[in-house]
C-alpha cells in the first residue's frame, strides 16, 4: 500500500521534479525518427544518455503526449509528464493509454538499460493495472521502471506511477525480447 508524503514534503518533491524537468527540456533535442545504426553504436544505457544530452533526436512519442526522461542509470528509467485535459477519455478522466504509455516507456527503457552495444529490444507484452483516476489536476507523474532479470534474449521489469506526494495511480510489469540490431550494412 502506497503512503502519501505530508503536504510540506510533497510540496519539496514538486519543486524539485519541477527543476528536474526544467534542465531536461533544455537539453533534448527536436524529435525525431533514430536510425537503427545509431541505436546499436552504443551499449542501452549510453544511448538513453545520448537523448537526454540533446546528442540525438528525442523519440517523437514524447513531444507528443508531452512527457521527458529525469532519470536513467543501469536497471532503472523514470519518465516524468503532467496530465492534461486533452488526454480525457468519455467517462472524465485521463486515458489509460497515456498511463500505459508512460509505464511502457520506463519499463522498456529500464530493459534497455541492460542492452550491451549492437542489442535492441521490443515490448512483448505489458500489463498495466490501473488503481487511481488520473486527472489534469493530479500535476506532474513520474513513471518508475527497474529491472526483475535480464537474459540473452529476454528482459522482465517492472514499474509505477506515482505523483510528488506519493500516490500511486498504476502499476505495470513487461516482457521485452532482446535482439540483435543491423549494423551500417543491415547485417546483425
Amino acid at each position: 500500500m502506497d503512503r502519501p508524503l505530508e503536504p510540506r514534503d510533497a510540496d519539496a518533491t514538486l519543486e524539485l521534479w519541477l527543476a528536474r524537468e526544467r534542465e531536461v527540456r533544455l537539453l533534448l533535442a527536436s524529435p525525431g525518427k533514430i536510425p537503427v545504426e545509431e541505436i546499436a553504436r552504443t551499449g542501452g544505457l549510453q544511448f538513453l544518455e545520448r537523448i537526454g544530452r540533446g546528442e540525438v533526436p528525442s523519440p517523437p512519442i514524447m513531444q507528443t503526449l508531452d512527457f521527458v526522461p529525469v532519470e536513467v542509470e543501469r536497471g532503472r528509467a523514470v519518465f516524468q509528464g503532467t496530465p492534461k485535459p486533452d488526454y480525457y477519455n468519455p467517462i472524465g478522466s485521463v486515458h489509460g493509454g497515456y498511463i500505459a504509455t508512460l509505464l511502457d516507456s520506463a519499463v522498456g527503457c529500464a530493459v534497455q538499460t541492460m542492452l550491451e552495444r549492437g542489442f535492441g529490444y521490443t515490448t512483448l507484452e505489458l500489463k498495466v493495472n490501473f488503481v487511481r483516476a488520473l486527472t489534469d489536476r493530479t500535476g506532474p507523474v513520474r513513471a518508475e521502471g527497474h529491472v526483475v532479470n535480464v537474459s540473452r534474449q529476454i528482459g522482465v521489469a517492472q514499474g509505477r506511477l506515482v505523483d510528488a506526494a506519493g500516490r500511486m495511480y498504476a502499476w505495470a510489469s513487461t516482457t521485452c525480447m532482446i535482439f540483435p540490431l543491423p549494423d551500417a550494412s543491415g547485417k546483425p
